[in-house]
């Protein structure tokens, strides 16, 4: 059988369970509690994170991706403590985010490469606790796909070619997912193993089945996000992608997360878009889909044959 790394150690892909492919554990601005420790409350977000996951479990989920990178505050000493408290399974990532690196920008690709494979292969931060997945980025914000952004897209390529792990990624807007595909195809990807992420902020169905069709998995993985796109038009679009046979390329997930340091005050976040938390795909999606004529064997589908087959395939190539 297959197995996965995961926060605790490897784990048998049959044991995933249900899976949101796109959370975050914490994301934290590196460098403010390395020198304000006073700044990060370690302790206020574990318990949180303790209270949202068991939350997740009671409803039945089995495991959260967390696509937190190193330059997303990625910080292991407080994944063990989350682990410690949790019972659901944690997959985290190695890769790196849209936002630009001083160190990696006159870097050569081949170090970014080699320090992904690492987090996959010896292990994270000096620990035995191993990536599972790998988290590339693009958005319009950081230049879209440009020079610096092929050159971190090339790099995870060849980090999940030479260890096999799958790649789920970010995009702003969604149209950038093509340009990421084109990439990937350039470095000899096999695009049934690649994620194409943050898709289900557009309701453009032949878009969406253009990716799938291409050979990736989409993700529909920011439900909650309302003040993007409605409730109703990211139901509708999942619904009728199922309709018409799709239901096999798509995974599901918030893109929320337990902490998050970007936000002085969550609260506000919390008013001006209420459904964006954990448990908003078992409480409100999932019968929304059902009301939709989306059946009890797609959602399972979406939430873990597709998981699941994505994390079986873990050969180099």
């Amino acid at each position: 059988m297959a197995t996965i790394n995961t926060l605790r150690g490897a784990l048998d892909t049959g044991e995933l369970g249900r899976t949101l492919i796109h959370e975050h554990i914490g994301i934290r601005s590196p460098g403010i509690a390395e020198n304000w420790p006073e700044l990060w409350d370690e302790a206020a977000c574990v318990q949180t994170a303790e209270e949202k996951l068991t939350a997740l479990a009671q409803r039945g989920v089995g495991t959260v991706v967390d696509l937190s990178t190193a330059d997303l505050g990625r910080d292991i000493g407080y994944l063990q403590k989350v682990a410690e408290v949790t019972s659901i399974n944690v997959v985290l990532c190695t890769g790196i985010y849209w936002l630009r690196s001083m160190y990696w920008r006159g870097r050569p690709q081949e170090e970014l490469t080699r320090v992904f494979v690492k987090d996959i292969t010896e292990g994270i931060a000096g620990t035995e606790i191993k990536a599972g997945i790998i988290k590339l980025a693009s958005d319009v914000q950081g230049g879209g796909v440009d020079s610096y952004n092929e050159k971190c897209l090339r790099a995870g390529a060849r980090a999940h070619r030479e260890t096999g792990v799958p790649i789920a990624t970010h995009n702003g807007p969604p149209t950038l997912g093509a340009e990421q595909q084109r990439v990937f195809k350039e470095e000899g990807c096999d695009l049934n193993r690649i994620v194409i992420g943050h898709v289900g902020d557009t309701d453009d169905t032949d878009y969406l089945k253009s990716l799938m069709d291409a050979g990736s998995y989409i993700g529909m993985d920011r439900f909650g996000l309302d003040v993007i796109l409605s409730f109703e038009k990211r139901v509708g679009t999942v619904a009728s992608l199922c309709k018409d046979g799709y239901a096999e390329r798509i995974l599901l997930a918030h893109d929320a997360s337990c902490c998050l340091d970007w936000i002085p005050d969550m609260n506000v976040v919390q008013e001006q878009s209420p459904n964006w938390h954990f448990n908003h795909i078992p409480d409100d999606v999932i019968p929304a889909l059902q009301e939709q004529g989306v059946t009890d064997a797609q959602i399972e589908t979406m939430l873990v044959g597709n998981p699941k087959t994505l994390f079986d395939h873990t050969e180099a190539y």
